[in-house]
C-alpha cells in the first residue's frame, strides 16, 4: 500500500471524528430534554389517536397535559374517569370525574317519515351530498344517509340502519370521541350524558324551520310548538329558532314532555317501563286542574281581604 493511500486513509479518518465531535457539540447544545413523565401519561392512554381530547393523538395529549397546570380543560373520552384518574396520578393533579356521555342522533327522518323527492345519483358521501343541494328529502337539516360518521368511528359503535336510514349508536362501543359529530355535516349528532342507568330523553331533531313546514317535511319533526316547554316544571327545556332541546342537567326523567309531544320528537330512552301517555296526560290534567283551583281560591281570599 502506498504512503499516498495511507495518508488519504487518516485524513478522511480524523475528519470524519472531527465532524462526528462537532455534530455532538451541536447536538447536546440544542437538544431538547423530555419530560419523563409525558411517556408515562401516553402509555395510560387508551392508544386509540381518535382526537376526541382535541389533539392529534394520544401523544399529543400527554405533552399538553404534562405541560398544563392541572387538568381542566384535558379529559379523554375514550378512556374516560379511570384513565383520567390515572393521568391525574401521575401529574400529582386532581381531576373531577365527569358523567359518562354518548352519541346521540338527533333525526326522526326515517323513509316512512319523509317523502324522497328526488334522487341523488353522485359520490356517496354526505359531504359531497351537502355541498351540492340539501337532500333526497322534503327537509334540508335532516340526515343525508351516506355514512359518513359510519366511516368515521374508529370503534365500529355506528352503522346504518336499512329500514330507516339513519345512522343507529351501539351504546357498548360508543366511546363518546365526537368524530361522528365533525363528520356530520348537518351536525344532527350531539354528545349527551347518558343518564342514570342509560335512561335520557333528548328532542330527535333539528328543524329550523316554523311548524307547518318542519311538519311537511318530516311527521316526525319538533314544529316548535312549545308544548314540552310548558309543561315541563323543571325549565329543562328551551325552544330556540323553532326547536325545542332538553338540558340533560335539569331534565328530571319525568317523561311528560315526551307524552305531550303532538309529532313524537321526543325520545326517552333505556327507560325500564314503556311510556303510558294516557296515565301521564291525566296526571298533567290533575295538576292543571289543581292549579287553576288554588289560583282562583287565592282571588277569592284577595278579594274578600278587600271587600272587608
Amino acid at each position: 500500500m502506498s504512503t499516498t493511500v495511507i495518508w488519504t486513509i487518516a485524513i478522511i479518518s480524523i475528519l470524519g471524528m472531527i465532524l462526528a465531535f462537532v455534530l455532538w457539540l451541536i447536538a447536546e447544545k440544542f437538544k431538547v430534554i423530555e419530560d419523563p413523565r409525558i411517556d408515562e401519561v401516553e402509555k395510560v392512554m387508551p392508544g386509540a389517536n381518535c382526537g376526541g381530547c382535541g389533539f392529534a393523538g394520544c401523544r399529543a395529549f400527554a405533552e399538553a397535559a404534562v405541560k398544563a397546570t392541572d387538568l381542566e380543560g384535558n379529559y379523554c373520552p375514550v378512556g374516560g374517569n379511570d384513565v383520567m384518574a390515572r393521568v391525574a396520578s401521575i401529574l400529582g393533579y386532581e381531576v373531577k370525574a365527569k358523567a359518562p356521555t354518548v352519541a346521540v342522533v338527533r333525526c326522526n327522518g326515517s323513509c316512512s317519515n319523509r317523502q324522497t323527492v328526488n334522487v341523488y345519483d353522485g359520490v356517496k358521501t354526505c359531504k359531497v351530498k351537502a355541498s351540492l343541494y340539501s337532500g333526497d328529502t322534503g327537509c334540508s337539516f335532516g340526515c343525508l344517509g351516506c355514512g359518513d360518521c359510519v366511516a368515521a368511528c374508529k370503534f365500529g359503535a355506528l352503522s346504518m340502519d336499512p329500514a330507516t336510514g339513519l345512522p343507529v349508536v351501539d351504546e357498548e362501543k360508543c366511546t363518546a370521541c365526537g368524530a361522528c359529530v365533525k363528520a356530520c355535516p348537518k351536525q344532527i349528532i350531539e354528545i349527551r350524558n347518558k343518564g342514570p342507568r342509560g335512561m335520557r330523553m333528548f328532542v330527535s331533531c333539528v328543524n329550523k324551520d316554523k311548524g307547518p313546514s318542519a311538519r311537511k317535511a318530516c311527521a316526525a319533526a319538533c314544529i316548535g310548538c312549545g308544548i314540552c316547554a310548558k309543561t315541563c316544571t323543571h325549565d329543562a327545556i328551551v325552544l330556540e329558532n323553532n326547536v325545542a332541546w332538553i338540558d340533560p342537567a335539569k331534565c328530571m326523567l319525568c317523561r311528560e314532555c315526551e307524552a305531550m309531544c303532538p309529532t313524537g320528537a321526543i325520545h326517552g330512552v333505556n327507560f325500564p317501563k314503556p311510556l303510558d301517555k294516557e296515565a301521564v296526560k291525566a296526571r298533567i290534567a290533575e295538576r292543571n286542574k289543581k292549579a287553576r283551583e288554588a289560583a282562583a281560591a287565592a282571588v277569592t281570599k284577595e278579594n274578600k281581604g278587600e271587600t272587608v
